[in-house]
């Protein structure tokens, strides 16, 4: 089948990609910025295009000869301040591009919508699901609540929570009960409605086996981990407080943190249904699907992240505006050192940030951070999805990747940090192993200014630490000799 799959640099669609390229069918992956996809298949059976469902005039960019789309378009975490009516636009602007095509059936993962008072986002999937739903097409609906899975945002979330704080002080929601599902099982089931004339115009609620509370869900998460943790209720938090409290303890933004207890609210308990057993999943339950996840992360597998699409509202437009690093009106940062063993050095450069950190000054890194955050940023709570892979579009503590090239030996990062202008951070290694690393700040204004002159005794010992441990050679193995 031609399949058109939407929201390819979400963390869903990401896990659904190569299992559709594994069965056999060829897709077309709509993506708003072809640099913030970085494709590592190798098949003639995948074509990328450029759609932005907000902007009508690229549609035309959709084949006619599809038979089934996927639409996994969220906006929860945007910064705009009526998601609900950016995400009816899209919906909007999906359906009727796709009836202009030969597709058969839509796939749309929404959210349960089973409580009498829905959030304001579980309202706005629902919203969505009734636009899709007067398409000339079949819509097939699956509806899911807390997903479960390695570098998901619920897993992500409950594991910093878990992980940070051995006493935790917490919001009346925490009672709230809810049906989580591994992404496994999200997958299966995505895949497994698929060109199925049973499911054309049906709703499912899909969950796990078990129905826990999110205080269930946090301590079975510290017992799997070895951990002892105590959970202690108020009534007092008022859901401004949960916000913040979700924001400064977990890595998601204000503006998640916000939907996100709105939402958790409200209980999302599956309807019965009999899918599951029709088309031959088994189902799992809590335990094994936070093990399957620390499986991925431990072996260093974990496909997709939900911080990946978690941006500042910087990226009003598409990366490609930032690729060139100005020249003019800019204070720069220039570092040259030779590389006595490159091949070290480039892999230092790819590992850099997360748990390896910036190789000199974790402290003051780590303030600075912390700066980010009081004021709004999205702060170092990101770290990175893999150890020691990165692709452009990938999120970076509080930069974002713009060209992860290692044929070209060249890694360079865009600052999504709160700044009074727009900063960029280069590492670039010639023919000749010299690694010159810039760091390029456009100041906007007098403030811009007199940041830059503020930090710029912090800039002369980091930056230099940084590239001298960066080209240093590695230490020999010393082995002690027995007599």
């Amino acid at each position: 089948m031609k399949i058109l799959l939407t929201g390819v640099t979400g963390y869903i669609a990401q896990r659904l990609l190569p299992v559709l390229l594994e069965q056999g069918h060829e897709v077309v992956a709509c993506v708003r910025d072809k640099h913030r996809f970085n494709s590592v298949y190798e098949t003639s059976r995948l074509q990328i295009i450029e759609v932005d469902f907000l902007k009508e005039e690229t549609l035309q960019h959709i084949p006619k000869d599809i038979d089934a789309a996927y639409y996994l378009i969220h906006s929860m975490s945007t910064q705009a301040a009526d998601f609900a009516e950016m995400e009816k636009i899209c919906a909007t602007n999906f359906k009727v591009g796709l009836e202009k095509t030969a597709v058969k059936q839509v796939i749309y993962l929404s959210g349960i919508v089973n409580d009498t008072g829905l959030s304001k986002h579980l309202s706005s999937r629902k919203n969505v699901e009734d636009v899709l739903g007067e398409g000339s097409f079949a819509l097939t609906t699956l509806r899911a609540g807390i997903i479960v899975g390695s570098g998901s945002a619920s897993f992500e979330i409950i594991r910093d929570l878990v992980e940070k704080l051995p006493i935790m002080i917490t919001p009346k929601w925490l009672k709230t009960k809810c049906q989580p599902i591994g992404i496994r099982n999200v997958v299966e089931f995505l895949c497994g409605v698929l060109g199925r004339s049973d499911t054309y115009n049906q709703s499912y609620d899909i969950g796990g086996t078990e129905i826990l509370t999110y205080k269930e869900m946090l301590l079975r998460f510290a017992k799997i981990r070895g951990l002892k943790r105590s959970i202690f209720i108020v009534p007092v938090m008022t859901p401004r407080l949960s916000s913040y409290w979700l924001y400064f303890v977990t890595s998601t933004s204000y503006v998640l943190a916000k939907n996100l207890v709105n939402s958790m609210k409200v209980e999302v308990i599956c309807t019965p249904n009999n899918l599951a057993e029709r088309l031959g999943i088994q189902l799992l339950d809590y335990d094994t699907s936070i093990k399957l996840a620390f499986d991925k992360i431990e072996q260093n597998q974990v496909l997709s992240s939900w911080k990946d699409a978690q941006t500042s509202d910087l990226f009003k437009n598409s990366l490609t505006h930032y690729l060139d690093v100005p020249v003019n009106g800019c204070f720069k940062d220039v570092r040259v050192r030779q590389a006595e063993d490159p091949a070290l050095a480039l892999q230092r450069i790819w590992s850099i940030g997360g748990k390896t950190g910036w190789y000199y000054g974790r402290f003051l890194w780590q303030i600075r951070g912390i700066m980010d955050q009081m004021v709004g940023g999205v702060g170092m709570r990101r770290g990175r999805k893999s150890d020691s892979e990165i692709f452009a579009g990938d999120a970076l503590d509080f930069w974002r990747v713009l060209i992860a090239n290692k044929q070209e030996r060249r890694l360079l990062l865009y600052a999504e940090m709160k700044l009074p202008g727009e900063a960029w951070l280069e590492f670039r290694m010639d023919d000749q192993d010299v690694l010159t690393q810039t760091a390029t700040f456009r100041p906007l204004g007098l403030f811009g200014r007199i940041y830059w002159y503020s930090v710029l005794p912090f800039h002369g010992f980091i930056f230099r630490g940084m590239i001298d441990n960066i080209v240093r050679p590695a230490k020999p193995i010393v082995r002690k000799s027995s007599i």
